[in-house]
């Protein structure tokens, strides 16, 4: 065996690799992988692995993160992430992840990382570790990560014979933003949710975004709160979207959803999100999932259920 730096050009391997360990629960599509992975300007490819056997097949792979995106929004300089840490099933046992795992971990400390999460990256896939893989969990606690509390995935399916409304607020204007929101909605991201919600918007526009994936709530001609929707059709591939492939209809999502502080207690959040809804309804997409909350009986309100469960972890270094 030995180990050599993650390299894009193997990523039919990458990808073939994942889906034979995890395709049931979370299919990988080549292009989500190229999206999160490759062309994310945080990869950091000094923490980056791929363990090869002696035939040169991907046995294992690991990726990290550190910040290093030159968007000028506060995040967290401090932080280390593991995307993902991968062994081939067959290759279990033999020491090839605690391998993975110790170049990244050093890596990641010789760059000035002070701590380490599981997940939670700048374009991730997973908050932290699917609960459904406790062996994983208790692999990384052993090697000093510590469980900090749950997150989870909910979803919902809607009866398409039954119409869901837009919410009506008065003095509160609901809609589909347009490219002319552009510049009103990047300075409440800013003004309001500075950091990883407004670098995602920042993102989506660079990416070609039109405004579809956006209600937004204004008061006055000012956007006051706004709730993210995603689809097939969306210039980018949304957290709430990833494991599409899972359904054989339209998976659509909801969220991120925000309301400025000076107009919470409305009643506004609750609007946003029915809002949200009733769009994405609108496009023929009645299954609808929303990504990494620990609000669950918030959505619970509106008929969602706990759908995947993540256990967050972290490691001080």
């Amino acid at each position: 065996m030995r180990i050599i730096e993650l390299n894009k050009n193997r990523i039919n391997e990458l990808v073939e690799l994942w889906n034979n360990e995890f395709s049931a629960e979370f299919p990988m599509r080549k292009e989500l992988f190229i999206q999160n992975t490759f062309e994310d300007e945080n990869l950091f490819l000094p923490g980056s692995w791929m363990a090869l056997d002696n035939e040169n097949h991907i046995i294992g792979f690991i990726i990290s993160k550190r910040w290093q995106d030159p968007t000028p929004v506060p995040m967290p300089t401090d932080y280390g992430w593991i995307q993902v840490l991968v062994v081939s099933e067959k290759e279990s046992n033999k020491g090839i992840g605690s391998l993975l795992l110790e170049k990244a971990e050093n890596a990641l400390k010789a760059d000035g990382a002070k701590e380490i999460l599981l997940g939670s990256d700048p374009l991730h896939y997973f908050p932290s570790i699917p609960a459904e893989y406790e062996k994983s969990a208790k692999w990384f606690e052993r090697r000093g990560y510590t469980y900090i509390g749950n997150e989870y995935d909910l979803l919902a399916n809607y009866d398409p014979s039954i119409k869901s409304e837009m919410p009506q607020l008065e003095g509160v204007d609901i809609k589909v933003a347009t490219i002319e929101d552009k510049e009103g909605l990047l300075d409440f991201m800013n003004r309001v949710f500075p950091g990883r919600w407004e670098y995602e918007t920042i993102r989506y526009f660079q990416k070609g975004g039109t405004g579809r994936e956006f209600v937004l709530l204004k008061k006055a001609g000012k956007v006051i709160g706004f709730c993210r929707i995603n689809d097939d059709q969306s210039p980018v591939i949304y957290s709430n979207v990833y494991w599409a492939p899972l359904f054989s209809e339209p998976l659509g999502g909801i969220g991120s959803l925000g309301v400025d502080p000076d107009e919470r207690g409305k009643g506004y959040g609750l609007a946003a999100v029915n809002a949200g809804i009733s769009t994405l309804r609108s496009r023929g997409i009645n299954r609808i999932a929303i990504d990494w909350t620990a609000i669950v009986d918030f959505y619970g309100k509106m008929g969602y259920e706990i759908w995947k469960e993540y256990r967050k972890y972290r490691k001080k270094l």
